[in-house]
């Protein structure tokens, strides 16, 4: 009972302030579970996060349930990742209410300005630390590097992560190879077809069916997510707008926790309360389901050559992404001297002090809402 109250507390907070998107989500988490806490050392973590880049549905949130799954068990793993899904749920609820009855989305300008340069921080320290137990030689280093120069030349994200792992796996086999004739057997994972014919009247199971889908097979960014709601509620069905649908993935971004909270919004919009938990419940069940599948082998593929190395390049791939995201997120966010400022200080604060990363989003708020207030 003591390691669940432990999960909960932790991914309650998280939920609550954890501000910046997957990267970010996913540096807080290794600050307080590694760092501080001590429950994975650096390696466990990484291979965690190779984890989950193998399977669909949101990563930070399987994170959540991976780590409360380590932890403490099956109850662990509910615990875990309700608690960090549930606060950013209850925040888009209350949003979604404004935006039902009033029409327009609050102003969180102020909010992001001085929250994200601290995101940037948090995210370099985390690069910085796993970097150093991922990029294991040459080989590593030059498929992190790579993975970056391909992602700005908009090769896909999930190729790259698939092709990196194998890339690596391969590279450190040769000798395998030599030996040996490996056979590949590739089993398609292919989706049902949950809908014979989509009407145009809403419908909550018919919503809630839509969002399971999206989490059973979603790979990806925001972005890609934003791709599948506009093809499903706003091409097939015509029940959302594009300017909602808009509104919605913005929800997502400027409230803290998992951005498949934008569902939540959507829900609520489309079919009130019982919309918004239905749609929440659709997006993210899979993922709880994936990583109890998908967990128990992670210590055995470490212990394979080829799965082992295919980890290995995975997370080398991984961090790479995770490089050029920051590059980009610090491009926008990084915008004035006072901005660079706070980046840099917060930087120094985590590295040098080990200050705990909530209170610095927390100052960054404070000091984006003294900003809004001075003009």
């Amino acid at each position: 009972m003591h390691k669940l109250i432990e999960i909960a507390k932790l991914f309650l907070r998280l939920g609550f302030t954890a501000f910046g998107g997957p990267a970010a989500h996913i540096s807080l988490m290794h600050d307080e579970t590694v760092k501080r806490r001590k429950w994975l050392d650096d390696q466990q973590f990484l291979d965690l996060i190779g984890a989950t880049n193998l399977i669909p549905g949101p990563n930070s949130t399987e994170m959540a349930i991976h780590i409360g799954f380590l932890r403490a068990g099956w109850r662990g793993l509910i615990v875990g990742g309700l608690c960090f899904i549930v606060p950013a749920m209850l925040i888009v609820l209350v949003l979604a209410w404004g935006y039902v009855r009033f029409g327009s989305l609050p102003e969180a300008k102020w909010l992001l300005y001085g929250v994200k340069p601290v995101v940037i921080a948090v995210i370099m320290q985390a690069l910085w630390s796993l970097g150093r137990k991922a990029v294991k030689g040459p080989l590593m280093a030059a498929a992190a590097l790579i993975i970056i120069v391909l992602y700005f030349l908009g090769i896909n994200e999930i190729a790259l992560l698939f092709g990196g792992g194998l890339a690596v796996m391969t590279v450190m086999n040769l000798h395998r190879l030599r030996k040996q004739s490996l056979s590949l057997f590739i089993v398609p994972i292919g989706s049902v077809p949950l809908f014979s014919q989509i009407a145009a009247s809403f419908s909550l199971t018919k919503m809630f069916l839509i969002f399971l889908k999206i989490g059973a097979v979603l790979y990806g960014s925001g972005y890609v997510l934003l791709a599948f709601l506009r093809a499903d509620f706003v091409v097939k069905l015509g029940w959302l707008t594009d300017q909602q649908l808009v509104d919605a993935i913005a929800i997502g971004q400027i409230t803290p926790g998992p951005l498949f909270t934008t569902a939540t919004f959507i829900g609520y919009v489309l079919g009130g309360i019982p919309g918004a938990l239905l749609a929440t419940l659709g997006i993210f069940l899979p993922s709880f389901i994936f990583v109890a599948i998908s967990n128990p082998f992670i210590p055995r593929m470490r212990k394979s050559p080829w799965f082992g190395s295919l980890l290995d390049g995975v997370n080398a791939a991984s961090l790479g992404l995770m490089a050029a995201v920051t590059w980009q997120l610090g491009r926008s966010s990084l915008i004035d001297i006072l901005s660079i400022g706070i980046a840099i200080v917060s930087f120094i604060l985590l590295v040098r002090f080990k200050i705990n990363a909530t209170w610095l989003i927390l100052a960054g708020a404070l000091l984006g809402l003294l900003k809004l207030i001075s003009g």
